[in-house]
């Protein structure tokens, strides 16, 4: 193997890890910000309001992006077997 082939192979595991990840943390991102926008207009100083909704932001992202999720983690594998069995074979 390749120096070139190893770091390709890392950056594209790297690129589907952030890209797989995006939605659940955008919409995390989101939801914690609006929480703090609350907490800051009500005065409500509670840490621990912002973990059941960003929770639950991201249990609804998990069933709305999850066939693209699984799409994309499944490409990336196709794609490592097939350079693998090409570069071994």
């Amino acid at each position: 193997m390749s120096a070139e082939f190893v770091i390709g192979l890392a950056s594209s595991a790297l690129y589907t890890v952030l890209k797989a990840s995006a939605p659940m943390l955008v919409l995390a991102l989101v939801v914690g910000l609006l929480i703090s926008v609350f907490q800051a207009t009500t005065q409500i100083q509670e840490q621990t309001l912002a973990f059941v909704p960003k929770i639950v932001a991201v249990f609804i992202a998990v069933i709305i992006f999850g066939p693209w999720i699984l799409n994309t983690v499944v490409d990336f594998t196709y794609r490592l077997f097939s350079n693998l069995h090409i570069y071994i074979g």
